[in-house]
């Protein structure tokens, strides 16, 4: 007997197992092609409906066994965080942690709401002396100029804002962001869709919905029923839309890649236990969409427990976001303890932030386990543990990548504990496209696959101070095209120039092979641009303010 003859009396979201052909395939959904920018064919069946729930293997990636026999690359900077990309090299991949800002945290409880204490009298313990993010949300608003970022106060009762223009000092946000009546203030995931082309529905709420809502008064509602909200600014909401049923944690994003809205659905499935569904839209929050779900991915045998707790991990949560070529993915990780151990205890669950890639969409590779961002498991610390990454994940602010997250100390400012007590508002950082490099302390070389471009500038994003990088264009036939000469540096973009002065213009359209030759360095990315000051057309996650929105444009 297969796994998945034993689902479905096993899960709680009957959504998991909807009928294959209520789902709708892309090509036939008005957004996209089943060939994507990058050379990956969708199979006919979307999404797939292959993934067996009660096994631990890692997810599999089909697009790394079979790549593309040619590999376009005139959207974003091409990240080596896989070997997608890669023929052949002896340079070593390293990944890299973000690096938690000196300042955090930067939003702390400060309103008399926000600093009001909640005591559970029958456990002792204590909440609120909050400002959060749960899921929340960090954009680039070009209404306003500024970063900002949405998250909730106090014990989550009201929703704020709040902006910045470097990603680093932070202020109250202006203007009045409105609760719905009909939310309950918990599991909120905001998106800014500052491209939508009707300002009415720019800001996007996915929330728990309260039966009493006028538009959801025929629907059969569990305690922990969603749905969607719309808004041109937060100050005033649509009505509510009904998502489905699932967990209490569910959120959602953008891919626009595939011009798709996608739903990541908290599942829970013993003995795993906390898991994600998939489901998708054309439009943002299609009425029941919860309902067309499949299983997706949940924490698997690679994700290694805390030693100090010993509990297997687990799936908390799941965001998504575009960045340059590819979708980031934030998942959350939680190694314990179990919610009634955290209670006597009086101390925050224990969730660190760790990494994943999709290039299609769907299909998530993690080949790093350790974690992004962590909890620090330190008494007194204001992440001490619940460690969360809102809607958006990041900003491209100049060089460097800035990742707010949120964490929960378990005090509040008396001293008191409990499991939801004290959390604030933090960063980290991350050199631009620095989730990964290839890399040598002596000499080596990488030779990309087939590639294709429609450019005739490349760039790099290295670190070669104490030695050098050159690169070979490789031609269709095995010939060298052009040879470029030898930079050193240490730069997140640098434009390469060729021998004789020459460029890729001859090459446009053609498979081309690039082989870097790398001495004492490290190697980020690349990328060819039409643009001579090297603009990639790639995604900025949560948005830039040099760029003024999500994409790098000229």
């Amino acid at each position: 007997m297969t796994h998945r003859s034993l689902l479905p009396p096993l899960l709680t979201l009957s959504a998991l197992f909807a009928h294959p052909c209520n789902a709708q395939d892309p090509a036939a959904s008005g957004g996209g092609e089943r060939a994507l920018y990058n050379g990956i064919v969708l199979p006919e069946t979307w999404p797939p409906r292959d993934r067996e729930v009660l096994s631990v293997e890692p997810m599999p990636v089909p697009y790394l066994t079979t790549p593309p026999a040619v590999i376009p690359i005139d959207v974003g900077r091409q990240l080596f965080v896989d070997d997608f990309l890669i023929e052949e090299t002896d340079l070593v991949r390293t990944f890299h942690p973000a690096e938690k800002y000196r300042g955090n945290p930067v939003l702390v409880a400060t309103t008399p709401e926000e600093l009001r204490v909640h005591e559970d009298s029958s456990s002792q313990s204590v909440s609120g002396g909050s400002v959060a993010l749960l899921h929340g949300g960090a954009f680039y608003d070009p209404a306003a100029e500024a970063l900002k970022l949405w998250f909730s106060g106090g014990t989550s009762q009201r929703f704020e804002t709040a902006v910045s223009r470097d990603g680093f000092h932070w202020e109250r946000g202006p203007g009045k962001i409105a609760n719905p009546a009909t939310v309950v203030p918990v599991n909120d995931c905001f998106w800014l869709d500052a491209e939508a082309s009707d300002p009415a529905v720019r800001l996007k709420l996915l929330a728990v919905a309260r039966a009493k809502d006028a538009a959801l008064h025929q629907v059969q509602l569990s305690p922990l029923y969603h749905a969607f909200y719309t808004s041109a600014d937060g100050a005033k909401w649509s009505e509510a839309v009904p998502a489905g049923d699932s967990s209490d944690y569910s959120s959602f994003f953008y891919n626009p890649f595939r011009r798709r809205w996608i739903y990541s659905i908290k599942a829970s499935v013993p003995p795993r236990h906390r898991l994600r569904s998939y489901a998708e839209s054309a439009g943002f929050g299609e009425e029941n969409v919860f309902n067309t779900s499949v299983y997706w991915v949940g924490a698997d045998r690679l994700d290694q427990p805390d030693p100090r707790i010993g509990d297997t991990p687990q799936l908390y949560s799941l965001g998504g976001v575009a960045y340059e070529s590819l979708m980031l993915g934030m998942f959350f990780i939680h190694v314990g303890p179990h919610n009634t151990v955290c209670q006597k205890l009086k101390t925050p669950k224990t969730i660190d932030l760790k990494l994943g890639f999709s290039r299609d969409g769907f299909h998530w590779d993690r080949p790093w386990r350790e974690a992004f961002i962590s909890s620090t498991r330190t008494e007194g610390a204001w992440d001490k543990g619940y460690v969360h990454s809102p809607g958006g994940i990041l900003f491209v602010v100049g060089y460097q990548l800035i990742f707010p997250y949120s964490g929960c100390s378990g005090k509040v400012a008396d001293g008191r504990k409990g499991m939801y007590a004290g959390q604030s508002i933090g960063l980290a950082t991350l050199r631009r496209d620095g989730f990964a490099s290839m890399g040598t302390d002596s000499q080596g070389s990488l030779t990309t696959r087939p590639v294709r471009f429609q450019g005739q500038h490349l760039f790099v994003n290295h670190a070669t101070s104490g030695g050098g990088l050159r690169v070979e264009a490789i031609a269709a036939d095995g010939s060298i095209a052009a040879h470029s000469e030898t930079v050193s540096g240490d730069r997140t973009r640098e434009a390469i120039r060729w021998e004789g002065g020459g460029s890729l213009e001859g090459l446009k359209g053609q498979p081309v092979r690039f082989r870097f030759h790398l001495k004492k360095g490290r190697l980020y990315a690349f990328w060819v641009s039409p643009d001579p000051e090297g603009a990639s057309y790639g995604y900025l996650g949560g948005g830039s303010p040099e760029a003024r929105g999500v994409r790098d444009l000229p």
